[in-house]
């Protein structure tokens, strides 16, 4: 009996030296054989209750040496499996095809020049202020000196949402990024200095010109003894950081509900250097942006005391900033994903 379980044992070390798995598969089937949870060798370790005391150490030793055989065996046929399938792949590989092209990203024109205004204006104290996009007909337009019957609110058409008329309670996409100045002003206390970057939407017509969605920038500054004189200054230094230091501008009289006075900014040409070309339509200046001293009804209107605080508003649209800066004909393209249009701005940051 004693030596059946010895000549098993020898006959097992055999088998395992002797093992030759093609695959991954048939290795693993190995593993589990000899050296898995439950494998061959141990039942073997329990049979030594049946071996005489003189000779249960030997079989100990035996069995230990089938456990290190299988631990070696394995070892030496997982080389060899990895060897022959670095070869293999070694072997379909194409040492001469060309490398897979790294295509780098750009900055889209819109999000470039909305970078370049919002850099500016933070160099000078302004943080970033945002607002949601879908807003309420109070902080779009009754805060801005807007009421209901206001004949300004048929200078822009607006997109309500379903089930909404114009009116008290209802719900629209944002006009303008005016609606963010109303949220800040009405939350926080003076003194504010906030720029509002974002998507605003209007029901126009699509054209080369113009399009139902686009972005604003615009800008508030409310503490005490705000004059206009501190807004000229603050948007002459804007234009010169944007369109560079012999950049000119003239404020010419405008009409917005929630400022008074009014202006519309114009900047000297910048392509043209204000000889005249087509995009300054040849009068050397370019309008930019429309801006004034802050209503005092809109200040009343959101809580602030119109009697010891002061304030001016400005704003602008991206697209009209980007297609004069990158030389753009037409703004559909911004809004088209198109790859050979964008890979033009590869070098925009």
């Amino acid at each position: 009996m004693a030596e059946q379980l010895f000549d098993k044992v020898r006959a097992m070390i055999t088998a395992i030296q002797s093992a030759a798995p093609a695959n991954a598969e048939e290795l693993e089937q190995f593993r589990i054989r000899y050296l898995g949870s439950k494998n061959e060798l141990k039942p073997l370790m329990g049979e030594i209750r049946n071996i005489v005391n003189e000779r249960k150490k030997e079989f100990g030793q035996l069995v230990n040496e089938a456990k290190q055989a299988a631990e070696a065996k394995l070892e030496e046929l997982r080389a060899q499996l990895d060897g022959s399938a670095v070869a293999v792949a070694a072997t379909e590989l194409d040492l001469s095809a060309p490398g897979e092209p790294l295509v780098l990203g750009s900055r889209h024109p819109i999000a470039a020049t909305m970078n370049r205004i919002v850099g500016i204006f933070e160099r000078i104290g302004f943080v970033v202020a945002e607002g949601p996009e879908i807003e309420d007909d109070w902080h779009n337009f009754t805060a801005l000196n807007t009421p209901e019957d206001h004949p300004a609110r048929d200078m822009q058409d607006t997109y309500y949402l379903k089930g909404y008329e114009p009116g008290a309670g209802a719900q629209l996409l944002r006009t303008h990024t005016s609606s963010v100045q109303a949220r800040t002003m009405k939350s926080t206390p003076p003194p504010i200095r906030i720029i509002a970057p974002g998507r605003v939407y209007r029901n126009e017509t699509i054209s080369a010109r113009s399009h139902a969605q686009f972005h604003q920038v615009e800008g508030l500054y409310i503490d005490e003894k705000v004059s206009f004189a501190d807004m000229q200054q603050t948007l002459f230094y804007f234009a010169r950081e944007m369109y560079g230091a012999n950049t000119r501008i003239r404020l010419r009289p405008s009409y917005f509900p929630f400022t008074e006075p009014s202006a519309e900014m114009d900047v000297s040409c910048f392509i043209c250097n204000a000889e005249g070309c087509n995009i300054c339509k040849y009068t050397g200046w370019v309008e930019i942006l429309g801006c004034g001293m802050v209503d005092p009804n809109v200040l009343e209107e959101c809580g602030i005391d119109s009697e010891k605080y002061t304030g001016f508003a400005f704003g602008m649209g991206i697209e009209r900033q980007a297609m004069m800066l990158y030389n753009i004909t037409d703004i559909r393209l911004m809004f088209e994903n198109d790859v050979r249009f964008l890979k033009q701005f590869n070098s925009v940051i």
